[in-house]
């Protein structure tokens, strides 16, 4: 199915450049993952030939990101939780979704909030439900995008980039990605407690 996928994305994005681009983005972001591991390496590859500019393959990427993080946050927000439960049971293996992403997605936003969006949305496995569950558990709108536009600009621009200096070896950015998985989700739960730890420090200073 991945192998359908990412041809799927390399003829939209040499058809349509740009837009295939944005498009891929913003449903990779609303929960349906066209893999961004795909998308931005590849854009990034036409980049180092001249085709598109690496410039805007960034732009719009991180366009694509906020406009499909913002439609997953509504649809977590206004969906009963019962009913998106029900669609990851019955659809989720469609779009490589499972009951146990969505417990793990929503638990650790729910225990650090705004802080886990921004390293979740670069987490393999978890970054396409990232916006539904902050959605669902109703955390701030303004903290979601701004924890989402930040960590759009630093995911877009480095896996974008590796993919223009990759050149036609892009293609194997996707197997670290899946090979890495659990040392990137330690390194975020490492960073989130640094954080925690930092914020707990300056609530104490305030105090005294």
């Amino acid at each position: 199915m991945l192998g359908q996928l990412s041809g799927f994305i390399i003829h939209l994005i040499q058809s349509s450049g740009y837009f295939g681009v944005f498009f891929l983005m913003i449903l990779n972001a609303a929960a349906i993952p066209f893999p961004s591991e795909v998308t931005l390496p590849f854009a990034g590859f036409l980049s180092n030939q001249g085709h598109l500019s690496l410039t805007f393959v960034i732009i719009v990427g991180i366009l694509g990101d906020l406009v499909g993080s913002a439609i997953g946050y509504g649809v977590g927000y206004f969906l009963e939780e019962a009913l998106i439960l029900n669609l990851i049971k019955k659809y989720g293996k469609f779009i490589l979704l499972t009951e146990h992403d969505y417990q793990k997605a929503t638990g650790w936003i729910k225990k650090w909030g705004a802080p886990f969006v921004f390293v979740g949305k670069m987490t393999p496995g978890i970054k396409s439900f990232i916006s539904v569950a902050a959605g669902i558990t109703e955390i701030n709108f303004v903290k979601f995008i701004i924890a989402n536009l930040l960590s759009a600009i630093v995911y877009v621009t480095a896996v974008s980039s590796v993919g223009y200096y990759l050149g036609s070896k892009w293609n194997i950015l996707g197997g670290y990605f899946r090979r890495f998985e659990l040392v990137i989700v330690i390194l975020i739960l490492i960073a989130a407690a640094l954080y925690v730890n930092y914020k707990l420090k300056i609530v104490k200073l305030r105090r005294k």
